[in-house]
Parts: C-alpha cells; structure tokens; sequence
C-alpha cells in the first residue's frame, strides 16, 4: 500500500443538502426519510450498520449487523445473546451505530441504550428467517474458537438431522435488541469539507435540534 497515494485520496461531496429548519422533528421520522431514499437510490444493503460496544474495561468493539426494524421507537437488530457483541451489551448497555450511504453522501450517527426486545418478536422474526439461516443459529456457537471449518459444518449436518421433518425452534441464546436513541446525528457530504451535520439529543424526553461544525 502506498501510504502517500492513500492521503491524497478524496472526494468532493456536493449532490445534496441538509437544514435544520427543514429536518423531521423526530430523528426517527428522519432516518425513515433518508432510509426510504437510500433505497431509491439503490445503496447496497442501506440497512448495514456498523454497531460498536464495549465491555466494563471501556475497550470499545466493532462489527457490521443488520438493522431488521424500527420499533419501540429504536433500531432493532438480532443476534446471538452469547456472542461478544450480546456479552459486552449484558455488561454494558450501550451502544453506538453508524449507518453509511456513500451513493448518496450521507451517513447518519446513533447512540443510546440498548435492551432485548421480547421473547414473542425474537420467535416471529427467527420464523421469517430462512430455513438455512435458523439452522445456522443453532449450529454456530457465534465469537466462539472452533478447531477447523470442518467442525462448523458437522455441527450444521447434526442440526439439520435434529429438525429433519419439523419447523426449526427458536435457539435460547438468540434473539433481537433494540438501540433507544440518545443522540442522533445526521451527516450530508458538502463541497471543501464544509458538511452538513444535525444533531438530534433528547433532553427531558424532548428532542433539540442543533447545527453542528464540520
């Protein structure tokens, strides 16, 4: 890698604006706004998040997931409850998100609190799941060390035969979270690095909207 090519790598952002005085005033009115033109703008998977949390040492940690919902009024997602990511959050819950959209020049900032959602929507969204996914669920052990790929894929062989011929359970350890927003940045790419940024921040259950400096 040359490192000398790869600092004058840039990009002159200048397709769209944001103002505040035109934004939702709820921030989840507005990511719906800015997810819905994502979609039409065809981003590959506008639904990927980078989610960050971290364990009682404060040692931050990082991982692409999936956004599957809003609800509750936050980001809803799933996963193991056993991985680093659902131990971390048991010590820990909170948690930072960061949605990016380079095809429109957008990237929008979460933060918040983080709790499960119930028993009975982890059990209806794990339904809709592919079969080849639930399977997967109880095969892999997530964050865990395994010897080889052999041994994933014996333990999957093993899965499959236990619900050979019956609708797949929901596995004890899995399911969703939800991330209740705290504060909530919306960021628009704009020429000579003069950006747009919106920050939302609830304060005594009320959302205040403010300009932010590149």
């Amino acid at each position: 890698m040359d490192n000398q090519a790869l600092s004058q790598l840039r990009r002159n952002y200048a397709a769209l604006t944001l103002d505040e005085k035109s934004v939702a005033t709820n921030p989840l009115q507005q990511f719906s706004v800015w997810f819905d033109e994502a979609v039409a703008a065809d981003v590959p998977e506008p639904n990927a998040m980078v989610l960050a949390t971290a364990m009682v040492d404060f040692k931050p940690s990082a991982r692409v997931v999936l956004l599957k919902g809003i609800g509750h009024n936050g980001f809803i997602f799933y996963t193991n409850y056993m991985s680093r990511k659902g131990k971390e959050l048991t010590w820990n819950p909170y948690a930072a998100c960061v949605f990016m959209w380079h095809q429109i020049e957008r990237q929008v900032r979460v933060e918040g609190r983080v709790e499960k959602v119930s028993r009975e929507e982890s059990e209806a969204y794990f339904q809709s799941r592919p079969r080849g996914s639930q399977l997967g669920a109880w095969a892999s052990k997530q964050s865990r060390v395994i010897q080889n790929r052999e041994t994933l894929e014996q333990k999957l062989n093993e899965t499959e035969q236990r619900f050979d011929g019956r609708n797949v359970d929901l596995p004890d350890d899995w399911g969703g979270y939800v991330v209740f927003p705290q504060r909530v940045e919306f960021w628009q790419g704009r020429p000579n690095r003069l950006h747009d940024r919106i920050q939302y921040t609830l304060e005594d259950r009320q959302w205040v909207i403010e300009r932010l400096s590149p």
